[in-house]
Formats: C-alpha cells, structure tokens, sequence
C-alpha cells in the first residue's frame, strides 16, 4: 500500500508540474482612437487639474497623444477572456497575458488592431538581474573650492573656527558629501528642500519605505502621495526590491546628524515599473505605462535609476546602434514625457567596465537629464556607463557622486555604487532649483544645470558636461549675469546681505591660481587663503565659518595674476 502512495504522489507531482501553463504576454497596437469617450476638449477627464497646469505654465498643447486607449478596444480584447495588464495612451497600445495563443489569431483580424508582438521571452526563465539594467550597487569638487576660514588669532574672540556642520541649515550625517559636492547647502540654505515639487520614481520596488525609519518625516508630512505596481498590478511595492527604497532615500531621507536627501521635503509618487526577477522587453513598456500615469497625476520630475540594452531573450536585445534617442520604447516615452513638460532624470547605466560600456536605454533620449557616476574626488567612476549616443550627442550629460554614496538600508546607513545612486541625488537638487524658479519651463532648467558643470566648455563622453554647480545655475535662471573676471575685472558674491556663508561665482578665460581676502571696512584682514585653482568656464566658491562676524558692511578681494577686484558685502 505504501508503495501505492509513494506511486501515486509521484505522478500527482508528475501531472502538476506539466499543467503549469506558460504565461505569454504581448503588445497590442491600436490603429486609432477613434469614437473615444474623451476629448481634448475635456482634459479634466483623463487629467489632473496639475498637470493640465504644467502644460499650461510651458505653453504646452494637449493633444491626441493624451487621449487614453479606446475602451471599446480594450473591452473586445478583454472579452476574449484575456487579462489586460497596462495600458499606454502614448503608443496607443495594451498590453496583456495569457496562457493560450489561439486568440492572437482572432485579435490580429479585428478591424481596429495594428499588430501584436511578444514583449517577454518564450521560455520565462526568472535571471538575476544584470546590474547594468537596475544600476545598483548599480566638491571634494574639483571646480568649485570650499573655504573653511582661518581667522587671525586677534579674531578668536569674535570667529570660532568651528567645523562647518555646526552652521549649515541641517545636520546631513553621512549624505553631505553628496550634497555638496553640488554646493546643494546653498539652496537648502535659502528654504528650498523641493516644497510643492512632485517626484515620480520609476524603480523595481520599495522594500520597506513604510516602515524604516529614514522616511518617517515623509508619512508624517504626507509627502508620499501614492503608489503605483505596473509590474503586478495591485500588488504591494513595499515588499518588492530595495532598490527603489535605496533610491528614494538619497532624495527623500530626512534623519538629522544620519542622512538628509536632496530633496528632503518634495513630494513623491512611488511607481514599480521594473521586475528585478527578469529582464524582458516588457518592462520598457511598463516604463512607458509608469511615465504616463506620471505625467497624468501631474508629476514635475522623473527619476529613473534603470536601463535596457539586452534581455532574457536575445532576439529582443538592443545594440548601440539603437542609441540615437529614437528607437527604443523606454526612449520614445522619456522624450514624449520631456515634450509634456516633465523633467525626466535617468541613470547613465553602470556598463562602463564591461563589453558593452555605454549608456542603455532610455538614457539616450534627448532633452532629458542622463547622470553619470563620480567618485569622492570628484573623477569618473570607472563602472560608470559613457556616451555618446549613437548619433553622437553628448551623453552622459552631467555626474554627480555614484561611488560610495550614503544610501538608506533596512539595516540603516551604508554607503553603495552605482549611476543609480547619482541620478537621484542630481534629480533631488533639480527639484529644490525648480522650485525657486517655478516660472521657467523643464528645457531651461536643464540648460542651466549644463551651463553650470564644470566642463560645459569642453565635454566628453565619460563625464558629459561635468559635475554641476547648482548655485551658478540658480545665477543663470534669475536673468543675472555671471561676470568675466578676465574680461570684466568683477566677480559675482551672494546672498548679500548674508548671514553664516557666502558663495562666489566666476566666469573666466584663464587658469591662473586665486586668491580671497576678506576685509573690515578699517583695512583689516580677516582671512586670507591663496593658491585656489580656476578653470575655464563657470567657477564657484563657498566661505564657511561666516556666522560670528558682527553685524556690518565688509570688502571681499579676488585676486588672480595681475587682476584685483572687489565687492561689498553687508553681514546681517
């Protein structure tokens, strides 16, 4: 008799195992959409009230590409017993899972269908995911100079020279470097931390974000605005990968003398569009799915730390060639989300050791922000995924710090590489700057970030313009100039009045050394520091320490070769 049940629970085990049934899932385009419910007449019905906003405050039409898919097409494909997974009004597409093809056949002949292809491979195998796709695990400066005063011994009495984390705004515990390594304190400093910006983050989950402790000022200042799974729709995102939760951190953590993001009070929408079980071709069109619904709940700024170049299916891969900013899905839906006015941030990709080493998709699209990972010193990354794009665009187009970068874990604060890491920390500063700018549209942002990195005279393929300067970016959107000290013998010097810190902006030709002299309206020197480097193009520098000196009007001193120049500036 037992040998009777060990018989029978083998093939119980035999027949259950081979009536597991293969999961297809496809893309099915929409010649039309016509006889839709909505028009473009009635935004309000398949938009909110901000984003019909954004597109108005950047001049931009809404037009058929926001209609949503026909749902009298849907309904008909559904009706045919198959499960409809997303959808995407951009492409006009759909896409579903089912077990049995025979119905392809009768899709394929509905009078209103384009075409159907495949978007995951045949076989279904769960890989582990190649880091160059979820860009995990995948200044210091070297343009901008901090000054941390040594005052005179006659001036102990009056200026301690304290550490400079005793005067910033905040207490930024391990992520300072980060932050200011693109002089971000300014920003933070005048009060913007991303009020009223909304950041939609496209990643493979959020493992814990509900509960770890880094977030919490986010739950209780209801700054997380929602969540979405494109991936398994319905599903939890708070149990899924920790990689988004690593991401969200370096924008959104707010743990004083632990780590504060760069963007510690913006709101976020957290949005699963990746399997990090998996690499299929899907997940551009969830992609596309996540930057749509992004778009339609009214999101100012994307940031995606993923990328596609090759999948569990070969014959589904991607090669250079199709890195002009045209081709892929992912690209095509960045593009269409820049052009409705989002400000999308993408990860340059963490391919650039491998045999593959440029960027992926959709980092290649234009008029989008593509980030590239530096080191503590403010030199490339070596893993960091380069450019150009195939038709020789400039990519990555600026870094920020993606080896070693302070990060939140379940377990607390650690430090990880990879672009993935940058892109966040460069997306959160775009949102404190656009904040303070809210008038000027996602193009001009984007154009002053470049202008303000330090190699915007001259860019190259593994560092794109450069490490950004997000106060020189501030003096570029207010419609100031920032003066040639060769050319104009004058320098820019800000905020003034000032109270604990003082920057100073500088264009030049030259590559002489600097110095800065710090002066009482008597003729006393307060400071001196020689020798600073200058670069072609934009420079900065910041004077800490600044707090303690009374109340008054003072003479700052640039110097460089045989040019001097001079500013006031009123300590308040």
């Amino acid at each position: 008799m037992k040998r009777n049940i060990l018989l029978y629970l083998f093939l119980f085990s035999f027949v259950s195992v081979f009536s597991q049934q293969t999961v297809y899932k496809f893309r099915i385009s929409f010649k039309d959409k016509n006889n839709s419910l909505y028009s473009i007449s009635n935004p309000s019905a398949f938009l909110t009230q901000k984003a019909i906003n954004r597109r108005i405050n950047q001049g931009i039409a809404i037009n058929t590409l926001d209609i949503p898919v026909n749902h009298w097409y849907i309904d008909s494909i559904a009706n045919l017993g198959i499960s409809i997974i997303n959808q995407s009004r951009w492409f006009n597409s759909i896409i579903v899972s089912m077990t049995d093809t025979n119905s392809l056949d009768i899709i394929r002949l509905m009078p209103f269908v384009k075409n159907v292809e495949s978007v995951i491979a045949a076989n279904n195998i769960k890989k582990k995911k190649n880091s160059k796709n979820i860009n995990e695990i995948n200044s210091i400066y070297f343009k901008p100079q901090q000054l941390n005063n040594n005052f005179t011994q006659n001036e102990n009495d009056l200026i301690e020279n304290t550490d400079f984390s005793s005067v910033k705004s905040m207490d930024y515990g391990q992520s300072f470097l980060q932050i200011n390594m693109l002089q971000g304190v300014s920003l933070h400093n005048q009060g913007f931390m991303g009020q009223g910006m909304t950041i939609a983050i496209l990643d493979a989950g959020f493992w814990q974000v509900d509960v770890i402790n880094v977030f919490d000022s986010l739950w209780l200042n209801g700054q997380i605005l929602g969540t979405r799974d494109f991936v398994s729709p319905g599903n939890n995102v708070f149990n899924e990968s920790t990689h988004g939760m690593m991401v969200l951190s370096t924008m959104g953590a707010n743990l004083q003398g632990q780590m504060v993001g760069t963007a510690p009070k913006a709101n976020y929408w957290l949005l699963r569009t990746e399997d990090a079980g998996s690499e299929n071709i899907i997940e551009e069109d969830n992609w596309a799915s996540g930057a749509e619904f992004a778009d339609s709940i009214g999101a100012d700024i994307i940031n995606s730390s993923l990328g596609y170049t090759t999948f569990d299916d070969p014959a589904m891969n991607h090669s250079y060639m199709d890195m002009d900013g045209k081709i892929t899905i992912a690209t095509k839906a960045a593009v269409i989300a820049a052009r409705k006015g989002i400000l999308v941030v993408n990860s340059a990709g963490n391919s650039g050791g491998g045999w593959w080493k440029y960027i992926g998709a959709p980092a290649d699209a234009d008029s989008i922000i593509t980030v590239g990972a530096v080191n503590s010193s403010g030199n490339y990354a070596s893993f960091s995924s380069i450019g150009p794009t195939y038709d020789n665009r400039v990519k990555p187009t600026v870094m920020a710090l993606g080896e070693g970068s302070a990060i939140a874990t379940s377990g607390g604060i650690s430090n990880g590489n990879g672009t993935s890491f940058a892109a966040p920390i460069l997306c959160g500063m775009t949102a404190c700057l656009w904040q303070a700018f809210p008038q000027r549209n996602n193009q001009e942002i984007i154009q002053a970030i470049k202008m303000s990195a330090s190699q915007y005279y001259t860019p190259d393929s593994a560092m794109g313009y450069g490490i950004p300067n997000f106060p020189v970016a501030a003096i570029l959107l207010s419609g100031n100039n920032i003066h040639n000290f060769d050319n104009e013998n004058s320098f820019n010097v800000f905020p003034n009045p000032f109270v604990e810190t003082l920057y100073i902006a500088y264009n030049s030709v030259d590559t002489q050394r600097v110095s800065i002299e710090l002066y009482d309206l008597n003729g006393k020197n307060l400071f001196t520091v020689s020798d600073l480097p200058r670069y072609q193009g934009y420079n900065s520098i910041t004077i800490n320490n600044l707090f303690l000196l009374k109340s008054g009007l003072y003479i700052i001193r640039m110097t460089s070769g045989n040019k001097t120049s001079t500013q006031k500036v009123m300590k308040n």
